[in-house]
């Protein structure tokens, strides 16, 4: 069923740009559903009284004085099903959430639950509401008069600097240029429709404009409605934000720590244009959109923009950003070798490129790869380049993949070529023997390493036979130029390798891979592996644990199937779940793939090296990379998206005609491991234009965060074929929480200039085990068992009687997170919150209500304390009393939980240390027992699945309690700066601020 969620779509295509439009329309009135505690739904005709005072509806069995609310009796205004009544079953499938709304009013806090016909009329009353709510506390005055003159004076000054002949008119097309450079990205024939539109209906065409027919062009064309709303839901005062409401706006919905006055003051006077809004701190609606589509508020963790992550582990323990074939602009096979690929490569962050080499006509080695010998790049040519482009995107060490497919003398020129043209750059220093790792990105900084193969050290001749890479083969057949038969037996072929080659292959030297027993036993760190896509898939399907663990210590390198003859891409995805570190792209090939690998290998500062998940590098642990659930000691979260509206969308490549409508819609994928692969998309906008509402919320569970990325694409709605308009690819972790614009990207990953979503982020932890899903109030009463973590029996007595002793101290780690999550929820629900909300919005929202009284605040915080009660003077409602026990209930939950933290912990890293201590002699023991086969493997699955738990259960408990102790912290905060706290000297020590990126564990 679909629905149209357009702001467009208002009676006589009313668009809603200010207040004012907001109650001219309840004014009117207009039809809404009235939803009783029953469940059943009425249509009532509802209107807002002359004098602004009273709500009222019609028919009605009351009289016509209690058919009605009084605005000053309102407490609170909500958006979506945040009342028991909304959330209950027998009505939550028959409506969108965006339709509904609730009234809390009275002072026994009773709730009129409204549902619209769509969300724009909801946004009108809501904001209608809310802004009467604090006009009736704030100012005597009528809307309309007083301060939105701010944005109106503004926009005259700006007219009056145009009206050069100082007439009182400018020309209709210095009006458009005017508008056009307010905003840019805003098409010239929306602007000078606008300008018709308007003289036509105030009766005065011509080729000029006055003052006030510009001024309301401006804010018809510039006010965007969901960012006006929000503004209003923050301001304290009518159309502006003050700083204290910059400084809420930061705190509570943009989750930005350590906000002050002076912050926000800085705010205002880089995005406010009005020299007078300036000047008194306000940001009104023109600086606040200017705020929220700069770099200042991008969904991107500016964190991340610089390497952020632990550069010392060892090279293994990274996913290296790796390139198949640099030097194509087109497909392999009919592409043309050109020097640029290798610069564009290198200006990405690419920190691994493969060369190929051949025998040159003119007798030193070439590099090229399409079947045109004139398409030839001298090998000296390309090293010149890499030399000069090597560090300029990245410090850290770039890997030449050398593919030998030319004679022993040109080698020698190649060898002669490197040494002299990278010089102290090239890592020639022998590997460490008594080492068990490699170095890391840190230590090998500015250093350029040769994976490629060596002669053996039994071998003293200026050249010698080593087996020979498999790639290339398919292009050397392509090329005429296969004149190595594959050997009798199917064995490896046999190349000539020249001494001086061989002599600069240091950290990686290139072995076959045989099976990863023998690789387990025999193989050393500075050796790697290259696999085909085909025969590393398999190893992914069949065997994922063994090479994960094999790719703890040793690099892998995944080429793509030499059938790709087209330089299409693999995913990388499903080599990254294996820890499989050089997945090699085909960089010149636009598309989902190579979005996927540029997305991700943004999160450190783009410098080509991203830290793999501890999971996946910890020597011992349980990971199994095609998991269809939570993973055991990863904290799952839900990833709660709201795609709000698309701003200055571009029309499709290729869609010709001037007057094609674009339909959009917005799809949401989540890549990562098997278990958080999904896409969510939003409804069509029809008839939308450039600039579309969906307003539609989206959720996601993540099991693996550390490995999701967040891919938006959005698409032309279309009966042949939906066509591409634009997309934006993010890793999970990089995500900030809040209101945020998406920079959208064309199918080459080139910024789309003005083009972008306006979205909302909130991640939270999933609650328990099992699958993630959402709970409304009926669904959190009902019974649910709880689902506690447990260790699996190994078969080796001692060892199952060490992981035994952690039976209690895991269920009493689940209790203690569990009982506090489900307080939290509780207490957010009778708040009218999500589960997304935090601690400090719910105190405002709670303060918010008692201020909106006659009567002095009710209800108090004694912040004397460490755990501070909720405290009421006197009676109070039955709504604010069940707010108080849920409150109790959370306090007393999160005082259990800080208390008893570190006792449980300790004796689950106790138990998981006894275990590590039995795992150099494991192997031992496993012979002593007789363990053989599958019993083995069972024995030793098991003993990783343990350490695994208990080192994750105890991390999530002392994470739990890092967030008890945060939500305390936010008690202090907001009972202070929201009136409604008493003794309020002593606060938690801000401390508990921690770092935004904390370190992965090993």
């Amino acid at each position: 069923k679909k629905k149209t969620v357009s702001f467009s779509s208002m009676p006589n295509d009313r668009k809603i740009n200010s207040t004012a439009a907001c109650i001219s329309l309840m004014l009117e009135g207009c039809e809404l559903k009235k939803v009783r505690s029953n469940s059943r739904m009425y249509s009532r005709f509802f209107v807002l009284d002359a004098d602004m005072r009273s709500v009222r509806w019609e028919p009605s069995k009351k009289d016509s004085e209690k058919a009605k609310i009084e605005i000053k009796s309102v407490k609170e205004v909500r958006v979506g099903k945040k009342t028991p009544v909304l959330r209950s079953n027998g009505l939550s499938d028959q409506f969108p959430d965006e339709c509904a709304f609730s009234i809390i009013y009275g002072d026994n806090y009773e709730s009129l639950d409204l549902v619209a016909s769509s969300a724009d009329v909801v946004s009108a009353w809501v904001m209608g509401l809310r802004y009467l709510v604090s006009y009736g506390k704030h100012s005597p005055e009528a809307p309309g008069t007083g301060h939105p003159s701010l944005r109106t004076s503004w926009i005259s000054s700006v007219f009056d600097l145009a009206d050069l002949e100082k007439s009182g008119r400018i020309p209709v097309s210095r009006a458009v240029q005017l508008i056009k450079a307010l905003n840019p990205g805003m098409k010239t024939s929306t602007i000078e429709l606008k300008f018709k539109e308007l003289q036509k209906a105030s009766e005065r065409p011509g080729v000029e404009v006055a003052c006030d027919l510009f001024v309301e062009a401006y804010c018809e064309l510039c006010t965007r409605p969901e960012i006006f709303f929000l503004l209003v839901q923050f301001s304290s005062n009518k159309e502006y934000l003050g700083v204290k409401d910059l400084l809420m706006f930061l705190e509570v919905e943009q989750g930005m720590e350590g906000v002050t006055e002076e912050k926000c003051l800085e705010i205002v006077s880089k995005y406010e244009p009005s020299k007078e809004g300036r000047e008194k701190g306000y940001l009104a609606i023109d600086g606040f959109t200017r705020y929220l589509l700069s770099a200042d508020c991008s969904i991107f963790d500016p964190q991340h923009r610089k390497v952020c992550q632990d550069m010392a582990q060892p090279l293994s323990h990274y996913y290296i950003s790796s390139a198949h074939s640099a030097c194509l602009l087109e497909d392999n096979f009919w592409g043309r070798s050109d020097i640029s690929g290798y610069i564009s490569a290198l200006g990405l962050g690419c920190r691994s490129i493969e060369l190929v080499l051949w025998d040159g006509p003119e007798g030193e080695p070439v590099v090229y790869t399409s079947p045109s010998a004139a398409s030839c790049v001298p090998f000296r040519a390309v090293v010149g380049l890499i030399d000069q482009h090597a560090f300029t995107a990245s410090a850290y060490p770039l890997i030449l993949c050398l593919v030998v497919r030319c004679s022993a003398p040109q080698q020698r020129l190649a060898a002669q070529c490197l040494r002299k043209t990278l010089g102290e750059k090239l890592y020639l220093e022998p590997p460490n023997p008594v080492a068990s790792y490699l170095p890391s990105p840190e230590e090998l900084k500015g250093r350029i390493l040769i994976k490629g193969k060596k002669l053996p050290p039994t071998c003293e001749d200026s050249e010698g036979e080593v087996s020979d890479e498999e790639e290339g083969w398919e292009l050397a057949r392509r090329l005429g130029q296969e004149d190595r038969e594959a050997p009798e037996g199917g064995g490896l072929r046999r190349v000539r390798l020249s001494r001086e080659l061989s002599e600069l292959v240091s950290l990686c030297q290139a072995v076959p891979f045989q099976d990863f027993e023998s690789s387990r036993r025999g193989q050393r760190y500075w050796e790697m592996c290259s696999f085909s896509e085909v025969e590393a898939g398999r190893f992914a399907n069949e065997c994922p644990a063994e090479l994960v663990s094999y790719n703890k210590r040793f690099l892998s390198r995944i080429y793509p199937s030499p059938m790709r003859i087209d330089a299409s891409n693999m995913n990388p995805q499903d080599f990254w779940k294996c820890g499989c570190q050089m997945v090699a792209m085909n960089y010149q090939t636009p598309g989902l793939m190579m979005d996927l690998n540029a997305g991700w290998f943004r999160q450190n500062g783009a410098c080509g090296y991203v830290l793999r998940p501890a999971i996946m590098r910890e020597e011992v642990s349980y990971f199994s990379a095609n998991a269809k659930d939570s993973l055991p000691g990863v904290p799952a979260q839900l990833l709660h998206l709201k795609v709000i509206s698309g701003q200055n969308l571009p029309k499709p490549k290729g869609s010709g005609a001037k007057g094609e409508v674009v339909e959009p819609y917005v799809c949401a994928e989540i890549h990562g491991i098997p278990a958080d692969c999904a896409e969510h998309r939003t409804k069509t906008a029809l008839q939308s234009g450039d600039n579309p509402i969906f307003d539609e919320s989206l959720e996601f569970q993540i099991n693996l965060p550390e490995l999701a990325v967040l891919r938006f694409v959005v698409l032309d709605d279309d009966y042949i074929g939906d066509e591409f308009i634009a997309q934006y690819t993010i890793p999970f972790e990089c995500l900030q929480p809040g209101y945020r614009h998406v920079p959208l990207q064309s199918l080459a990953g080139e910024p789309l200039p003005h083009a972008t979503l306006f979205v909302h982020v909130a991640i939270t932890d999933r609650r328990g085990g099992g699958k993630g899903h959402r709970r409304g109030l009926a669904g959190r009463r009902g019974r649910r068992v709880r689902e506690y973590t447990s260790t699996k029996a190994t078969g080796i007595k001692a060892i199952d009687e060490v992981f035994r002793t952690a039976t209690q101290p895991l269920r009493e780690a689940t209790d203690l997170r569990e009982n506090v999550q489900n307080a939290l929820v509780s207490f957010k629900e009778l708040c009218g919150l999500t589960p997304a909300a935090n601690m400090k919005q719910c105190i405002l929202t709670v303060s918010t209500w008692l201020l909106h009284s006659d009567s002095a605040p009710s209800v108090t915080l004694n912040l004397a304390e460490q755990y501070p009660p909720m405290e009421a003077q006197g009676p109070i409602p039955d709504l604010l009393r069940k707010v108080l026990t849920a409150y109790e209930t959370m306090i007393q939950t999160s005082r259990t939980l800080i208390e008893s933290a570190d006792a449980v912990y300790g004796k689950l890293i106790q138990a998981q240390q006894a275990g590590m201590d039995f795992h150099k002699e494991l192997h031992r023991i496993e012979t002593k027992e007789g363990l053989r086969g599958r019993k083995l493997q069972k024995a030793l699955e098991s003993f990783a699945w343990n350490i695994t738990v208990l080192k994750g259960q105890a991390d999530l408990l002392k994470h739990a309690k890092a967030e008890a102790l945060d939500n305390l912290w936010q008690i202090h905060n907001a009972g202070q700066s929201c009136g409604i706290g008493r003794n309020g000297s002593a606060s938690p020590e801000p401390s508990r601020l921690r770092a935004p990126l904390e370190p992965i564990p090993e």
